[in-house]
């Protein structure tokens, strides 16, 4: 259990440093900024990396919204779900100190406006000037972590070919950046939301909240769906 713990820590730590730190660092540099591609590929990246890394280990969650999604779906254990956040949580905010530490050494921290320090947001003017409401950050947020938890269990499922899970996840996560930086910056994760939001406080601490309910429950959603509708019996023909 130890090990799988660690694995979890360094998992999330790798994500939260390689994501929000490539959206810190490099996103917005002059002429080489990476930009929004270069950032879902940085998320999506962490991930494909350390599935096969430390996957085999824990199961590769790095997300509270995963383990969650993966109890509902049957795969994942009730006694595990505490420890495995609480390590997805201290290695996402180790991170995040990491990134504070290095940014802080240039002089360049700020905790000002939507986003600041890749924190997630709604109800803010943010990129091309948009404020989306609530309702929309939550619905967004629900139905993406949904659907990532349908593409983990479908590409883990003793049927489908393993060695290229780790590519589908990271695709997948990738995808789901693309799709919602725009919106909240990207949560999908609430330890990666709430890594950076500990470090801004303010409204990115008083919307927390959003990022944990809306993942956490799409995880849930996403879980029982593919085990009830989805999930290929041992029992069924190749039809």
């Amino acid at each position: 259990m130890i090990k799988k713990l660690f694995a979890e820590f360094f998992g999330t730590f790798w994500l939260v440093f390689g994501g929000c730190g490539s959206a810190v660092f490099a996103a917005g540099v002059p002429d080489i900024g990476i930009g929004l591609l270069g950032v879902s590929l940085a998320f999506g990246l962490t991930v494909l990396t350390m599935a096969y890394a430390v996957g085999h280990i824990s199961g590769g969650h790095f997300n509270p919204a995963v383990s969650f999604g993966l109890l509902a779906g049957g795969r994942f254990s009730a006694k595990d779900l505490i420890p495995y956040i609480v390590a997805q949580c201290i290695g996402a905010i180790a991170a995040a100190g990491a990134l504070y530490f290095i940014l802080n050494g240039a002089g360049a921290y700020s905790a000002e406006g939507a986003g600041a320090f890749a924190t997630n947001f709604y109800d803010m003017p943010g990129y091309n000037n948009r404020s989306y409401s609530m309702g929309a950050a939550f619905l967004a947020e629900f139905l993406l972590t949904a659907f990532f938890l349908i593409i983990i269990l479908g590409a883990t499922d003793k049927w489908a070919n393993g060695k290229f899970a780790g590519i589908a996840i990271g695709l997948a996560l990738t995808l789901i950046h693309l799709i919602s930086i725009p919106i909240t910056n990207t949560s999908v994760n609430p330890a990666r939301s709430l890594s950076q939001a500990v470090f801004v406080g303010g409204a990115a601490m008083s919307q927390l909240w959003l990022f944990w309910a809306a993942p956490i429950l799409g995880g849930i959603v996403g879980g029982l769906i593919y085990k009830f509708l989805l999930q290929r019996d041992a029992v069924e023909s190749d039809d």
